[in-house]
C-alpha cells in the first residue's frame, strides 16, 4: 500500500555575500526573539505565576518592532520570527507533557543557527527556490532529486559550526513499503562490535572519532593558544569545528547504510530499550559510546522501519539478555565486560554477544506474538520507596527459541 509521507531534502548551498549577511541577520532576529519571548514567560510565571500564550507572544513581537532598540527586527522576514515563537510554543507543550526538559536558551556560539520560512516566504519555481528579503534565488547543489511534482511547504535554512550553509526542504513524498519477508533479527549494541546480530554477524564498530582523534587533538591545541576575541582564534574555532563535522558526516553515512541494509534483510528488527543519557554517566566509558551513536541508529530504524512496512520490536532494557542461557534459560549472576565468552552449567558455552543477540530477538518475537512487555519481575519494596531489580531464574518461560 502507498503511503504519503513528509520528508525533509536536505542540502548544501552557496550564498552571496549579501545572501549571508541576510541570513545571518535573520539568524539572529531568531535567536533574540526566541529568548525574549523565553525569558518573558519565565519572568511571568516566577513573579504572577501566569502563562503567556503564543498569541500574547505574538502581540508583545508587534509591539517590539514599534521600539527604537528593537526597530531593526523589521529589517527581516516576519515569517522566520514567527516560527521562533511557534517552536518556543511546542517545546513548553513538550514540558508540560514531560516529554522534555524546561525550554533553553539559544546561545550563538553552541546553538546551530537556523530560520524557518513557511510557504508564504519564499518561492519556488522550476527548481529555484528565492526566499523573502532577497532578489536572487539560493545557488544549491542538489545532490538527488526531489519528489516528481512535489512543492515545498516548508524551508529551513541552516549554518553549521563549521560555516558550511544547508537548505531543508519539507515535501510531500510517496513511500512504498518494501515487500514481505520472513526473515527476523535481533541486534545487540556494543562498542567492540557497533552491533551484534542474531545471526552471529558482528559489525564492526568503525569509531569514527577514535579515528580522527589526533586530528581533533591537534586542531583543540593549537585554539588553545590563541588570544579570546582574535580572529586567528575564530580561524582555529573553524578548525575545530571542520574535524568535528567530518566525523560526524562519515558517522551519519555510516549508520545510514547499516540502518537501510537491517531493514530491507528483515520484517521484524528487535532492539534494546538503552537510555544512553545514563549510559554516558560512565567516565570510562562516555566518548566511546558517544561515538557508537546508539540513539541516533535506533531514530533511523524507527522511520525507516515505519516507512517500508516492517516491524520494529523494543524490549524493556531490564531484560538480562546477556546472562541469560540460550540454551536451558538459566540466568547467571555476575557477568563482568572483560567476560567475552561463559559457560553456563547446561554445559552450553555462549558468545556474551550472540547470546544476547539471540535471547534479545526471541524476547522480541514474543513481544510481537503477544503483544505484551517481556522484562523482569519486580517486588514492591517494603519501605515503600522504588522497587528493586528482581529477576526470576526463567524470566523467558513460553520464549521460543532459536
Amino acid at each position: 500500500m502507498v503511503e504519503q509521507v513528509k520528508r525533509a531534502f536536505r542540502y548544501r548551498f552557496y550564498p552571496t555575500g549579501e545572501q549571508a549577511a541576510q541570513l545571518s541577520r535573520t539568524f539572529g532576529c531568531v535567536r533574540l526573539v526566541y529568548n525574549r519571548a523565553l525569558d518573558d514567560r519565565t519572568r511571568a510565571w516566577r513573579h504572577e505565576r501566569s502563562r503567556i500564550s503564543y498569541a500574547q507572544s505574538s502581540a508583545a513581537l508587534t509591539e517590539w518592532k514599534k521600539t527604537e532598540e528593537l526597530a531593526f527586527l523589521s529589517e527581516v522576514s516576519s515569517v522566520p520570527l514567527q516560527q521562533a515563537l511557534r517552536h518556543l510554543q511546542t517545546a513548553f507543550a513538550n514540558f508540560f507533557a514531560r516529554r522534555a526538559g524546561y525550554p533553553r536558551y539559544k546561545s550563538k556560539k553552541r546553538s546551530r543557527a537556523s530560520a524557518e520560512y513557511t510557504r508564504s516566504a519564499f518561492t519556488w519555481r522550476d527548481g529555484r527556490l528565492t526566499l523573502a528579503k532577497m532578489t536572487s534565488p539560493l545557488d544549491i547543489r542538489f545532490s538527488r532529486p526531489l519528489p516528481e511534482g512535489s512543492q515545498p511547504s516548508t524551508v529551513t535554512v541552516s549554518r553549521d559550526s563549521a560555516g558550511r550553509w544547508f537548505v531543508s526542504l519539507l515535501c510531500q513524498d510517496t513511500v512504498t513499503p518494501a515487500p514481505a519477508i520472513g526473515a527476523a533479527v535481533g541486534i545487540d549494541a556494543g562498542i567492540t562490535s557497533l552491533v551484534t546480530l542474531s545471526t552471529g554477524e558482528k559489525v564492526c564498530n568503525p569509531r569514527h572519532e577514535h579515528r580522527d582523534r589526533a586530528r581533533l587533538a591537534r586542531a583543540q591545541r593549537e585554539l588553545s593558544r590563541k588570544a579570546k576575541g582574535s580572529s586567528n582564534r575564530e580561524k582555529a574555532r573553524w578548525r575545530v569545528a571542520r574535524v568535528h563535522a567530518r566525523i560526524a558526516d562519515r558517522r551519519r553515512d555510516f549508520l545510514h547504510q547499516l540502518s537501510t541494509r537491517l531493514v530491507r534483510e528483515n520484517q521484524v528488527v528487535v532492539i534494546e530499550d538503552l537510555i544512553v543519557r545514563n549510559l554516558l554517566k560512565n567516565r570510562r566509558l562516555a566518548r566511546a559510546i558517544s561515538d557508537a551513536a546508539w540513539a541516533e541508529l535506533r531514530s533511523m530504524l524507527d522511520y525507516k522501519c515505519a516507512w517500508y512496512g516492517r516491524e520494529l520490536v523494543v524490549i524493556d532494557r531490564w531484560f538480562p539478555s546477556s546472562r541469560l542461557c540460550g540454551s536451558c534459560g538459566t540466568i547467571r549472576g555476575a557477568l563482568p565486560l572483560d567476560v567475552r565468552e561463559w559457560r553456563c552449567g547446561c554445559g552450553a558455552v555462549h558468545d556474551r554477544d550472540v547470546n544476547a543477540a539471540r535471547n534479545i530477538l526471541a524476547a522480541g518475537l514474543a513481544v510481537s506474538a503477544c503483544g505484551d512487555g517481556v522484562g523482569p519481575q519486580r517486588e514492591s519494596s517494603r519501605t515503600g520507596r522504588s522497587s528493586v531489580k528482581q529477576e526470576p531464574q526463567r524470566v523467558t518461560a513460553g520464549i521460543p527459541r532459536l
